[in-house]
């Protein structure tokens, strides 16, 4: 196998994709990715699988807004990012670029995203997990969604409350490998 990469659809993981960086809605203001694939490594997909499943006990599904991140995405990100604290430095490599991020967020039986204070990619102290700035409803519902992940396989990423990873380490992926996968690519 070339790459430990996982596609993750709709139909086949019961999730809703909305891949922020194949629009021009997301914090560079224009469309990162050519097309939107939204893969996960294998580990990760596994993990995804059960949140899924923990997420239904509660009547809700999962909304996902990213997972791999090629590294030219990357680096467009960090040139981009209004706060690059909020962005891995590309010469590292974050856990996108590895596959074992996914960001993302609970939405109701009619597909309404739940109040979490804030948006999706939200470069400021109310996208902390467990910033006060925000309301007692999106408090609990951050962490009605750190329970469902963390309860799945995941760690969070204390400021960024739509940001779950799985813990070790992972090698990068080259999105080279990819093929006609890649998010990067332009279809044929």
């Amino acid at each position: 196998m070339p790459h430990p990469l996982v596609q993750v659809h709709p139909e086949t993981h019961g999730i809703v994709l909305d891949l922020a960086y194949a629009t021009a809605n997301n914090v560079a203001g224009r469309p990162i990715y050519d097309r939107a694939h939204c893969l996960l490594h294998r580990d990760a997909e596994a993990c995804l699988r059960k949140a899924v499943l923990l997420a239904a006990k509660s009547g809700l599904r999962l909304k996902i807004f990213d997972a791999f991140r090629p590294h030219e995405a990357q680096v467009l990100l960090w040139e981009t990012a209004p706060d690059q604290a909020y962005v891995a430095d590309p010469a590292i490599g974050s856990n996108h670029t590895r596959g074992t991020a996914v960001d993302l967020t609970l939405v109701d039986a009619q597909g309404a995203e739940l109040d979490m204070g804030t948006g999706f990619d939200d470069m400021t102290d109310a996208s902390h997990h467990f910033s006060e700035q925000v309301s007692a409803p999106a408090q609990a519902n951050r962490l009605l969604l750190l329970q469902v992940m963390e309860d799945a396989g995941f760690e969070h990423l204390p400021h960024e409350w739509w940001h779950y990873a799985l813990p070790g380490h992972y090698g990068l992926i080259d999105s080279a490998v990819l093929g006609d996968l890649s998010p990067m690519r332009p279809a044929v």
